[in-house]
């Protein structure tokens, strides 16, 4: 029996953040007086995100369980012509996985906080931004409608450019902030361009409305062109999605946003921001679903991003970026399913994702206290008897991540691979052997990082930075294990990253699950119905695993790794010689970053100036504002000297005015 959420309930999931980051951030801050402190700070948010993720968890409970499900709208802001603007939820499978995903990651990193950043100046300031921007993500999932859906979108840029730079004196991050902040509006440009060409055409915001009319739109084509409307605004919509999921090429802002402290980097890379622009394209799979123009170009971008940015992982020594290009690869893979119209495993694979991904983060900052904030592999080295717990919730994160049979992230990699196979659309040869590839580079690159870490020789010892970064640590000074606030969030996002794949993929992919929140035309797309005929159950898929080709590229990139980095150290500074230019090509990230600041800001700066110039003081202040009263002063002067003040002169005018116009009607007859 299908039943109806309340309100109220959706209303406290999405505000007990906001009410949270309120009182942290005007009480808790020299904004407000400091009011309260630390502790009470920590306390109302982290008590605002639990209440938000038991209320989610018992949403999904009723979703699976009962059929509940929720499309109202909750307040009308406005309502201009025919066009209403409104706040409104719509629950169904995907927003209350959604939900739930984003409330346990926010609740893992809140608490993990509270360990990080004790010593931090901008304690009670952090803790705002994040419980802020667990609100702005919590409205984005949770929206009826396009409007409601591109605040939440906004939202989570703004609070991601304020967690990015939260060390707001330190010169690199507020570089990167602003990175994060321009290469998003370039992508959310296309976003609402989509919005608009959809808005226009269907005269509604609302997501059920706009579906409902999507087979007149699938007719439609571009004022002006032979290009059909269904695949500009489905690109449109996907640019926004690449900004804001981190696909090439504008991905470049993600890499930098490390610049942040950890907690965030696990919060806007692993479970939220760089997964919104995936939950978008799902949500509006109806609209995708009619243009294969569009579909190949998702398939494309999402190839190069998961090969190209997994190459760049493989000579990075910072442990966080490491992790990020790790998150690129894996955008690019869940962009790749998109594309292949498999929008439900590619969710599966952001569910999945998120958990391995949080805790491989976190772990790495966990390793950073350890060694007294050296965020450099090549000084670390033998972690392993020190940080026990961290070592071992690493590991299985790295298991996960690199798609080992029975672990949460085998069962949503593995079918994203067999659903590009299984794809008709010209570009699926290209991103198949894209996501083959990367297998094998991600294995490679995770445990790299995973051995020169936790096993060999003992190197923390050796870093020539650590007396003068940080001068009470002496070299004497071992490791250690994190407080608990650290571990505890380590345990229980490790259980997800073994577990989570194994129990859901039946229901999530090949059940209802996601009946009524995700379209796929079967007739023309059918990778999901041939993985739905080979799916005899988890045991067996991850049995199948054990002799396919992903689980020997993986093995193989480990045991690469151990080679290289555990049993012959020498020979990737050998390879390094041998294959300079391409190393140099990785080192300067494809030179996009030169391109951007080099061609791409001067040529944009170039444009500013000539609109500048000429549009607006020659054309505008020039032609317009000031032509116009030169115009009217040269009338007026002209006019001034008719004006004598002699009687004669009037007369003699009136006369000559009469003459006129009785010429003129003379002539008329």
């Amino acid at each position: 029996m299908s039943q109806t959420l309340s309100s109220s309930t959706l209303l406290v999931v999405a505000l007990a953040p906001l009410v949270g980051a309120l009182a942290a951030g005007v009480l808790g801050t020299k904004f407000g007086g400091n009011v309260i402190g630390r502790r009470l700070s920590h306390s109302v948010t982290i008590l605002g995100v639990l209440l938000s993720f038991v209320l989610s968890a018992m949403t999904l409970q009723s979703v699976v369980v009962d059929g509940a499900r929720f499309n109202e709208t909750i307040y009308t802001w406005m309502v201009v012509g025919g066009l209403r603007m409104e706040i409104g939820f719509l629950v169904d499978g995907l927003t209350a996985m959604m939900m739930c995903v984003v409330t346990f990651v926010s609740l893992m990193v809140h608490i993990y906080t509270v360990g990080y950043m004790e010593e931090d100046e901008g304690y009670d300031r952090f803790f705002a931004y994040i419980s802020l921007f667990t609100f702005s993500m919590l409205m984005l999932v949770m929206s009826n409608n396009m409007l409601q859906l591109f605040f939440g979108w906004e939202a989570v840029g703004l609070v991601s450019y304020l967690l990015i730079g939260f060390w707001f004196n330190k010169p690199s991050a507020i570089f990167a902030n602003m990175k994060a902040f321009l290469v998003n509006r370039v992508g959310d440009f296309g976003f609402i361009l989509g919005i608009g060409l959809l808005v226009a055409y269907t005269g509604s915001l609302n997501y059920s409305e706009v579906f409902a009319q999507s087979g007149e739109l699938a007719k439609m084509t571009l004022p002006g062109t032979d290009w059909m409307l269904i695949t500009v605004a489905c690109i449109c919509l996907f640019i926004g999605a690449m900004g804001k999921s981190a696909q090439f090429p504008l991905h470049v802002w993600l890499p930098d946003s490390m610049e942040g402290p950890t907690p965030i980097s696990a919060l806007i890379h692993a479970a939220t921001m760089v997964t919104a622009g995936i939950f978008m394209v799902a949500r509006m799979s109806p609209l995708f679903e009619l243009s294969d123009t569009a579909l190949n170009f998702i398939l494309i971008i999402g190839g190069i991003t998961a090969l190209f940015m997994g190459f760049l992982g493989i000579i990075q020594n910072d442990i966080k970026r490491i992790v990020a290009y790790s998150t690129l690869s894996q955008l690019g893979y869940m962009t790749v399913a998109l594309g292949a119209s498999a929008y439900s495993v590619a969710v599966f694979h952001l569910m999945t994702h998120a958990f391995f991904k949080a805790l491989l983060f976190l772990a790495a900052g966990s390793v950073i206290m350890g060694v007294h904030h050296n965020q450099d592999i090549r000084w670390m080295g033998g972690l392993r008897k020190y940080m026990p717990i961290t070592w071992l919730t690493c590991l299985l994160a790295s298991l996960s991540l690199i798609g080992t049979p029975f672990f949460s992230g085998f069962y949503s990699k593995d079918e994203i691979i067999m659903a590009v196979h299984a794809s008709q659309l010209p570009a699926a040869g290209f991103a198949y052997f894209a996501v083959l590839a990367g297998v094998f580079i991600t294995a490679f690159y995770s445990f790299r990082l995973y051995f020169l870490v936790f096993h060999g020789k003992e190197r923390f010892d050796q870093n020539p930075e650590a007396h003068h970064a940080h001068g009470h640590h002496g070299h004497d000074d071992k490791p250690h294990e994190s407080p608990w606030v650290v571990t505890v969030p380590l345990i229980l996002l490790a259980i997800p990253s073994v577990l989570i794949g194994f129990i859901t993929i039946g229901p999530m992919l090949f059940g209802d699950f996601f009946k009524d929140a995700i379209f796929v035309n079967a007739e023309i797309h059918q990778a999901m119905e041939l993985l739905r005929e080979e799916f005899h159950g988890p045991v067996q898929l991850a049995l199948h695993g054990l002799s396919a080709a992903p689980f020997w590229l993986a093995l193989a990139g480990v045991v690469s790794s151990y080679y290289m980095y555990m049993v012959n150290p020498a020979l990737p500074a050998a390879i390094k010689r041998s294959f300079m230019p391409i190393y140099t090509l990785l080192e300067n990230k494809y030179y996009m970053d030169w391109f951007n600041e080099n061609v791409l800001a001067p040529a944009a700066r170039g444009l500013g100036v000539a609109l500048w110039k000429v549009g607006d003081e020659a054309v505008i202040d020039g032609a317009v504002v000031n032509g116009s009263w030169r115009i009217v002063g040269w009338v007026s002067g002209v006019v001034r000297k008719l004006q004598t003040g002699y009687l004669y002169d009037y007369a003699l005018t009136m006369v000559l005015g009469i003459f006129v116009l009785m010429t003129y009607f003379v002539w008329l007859k």
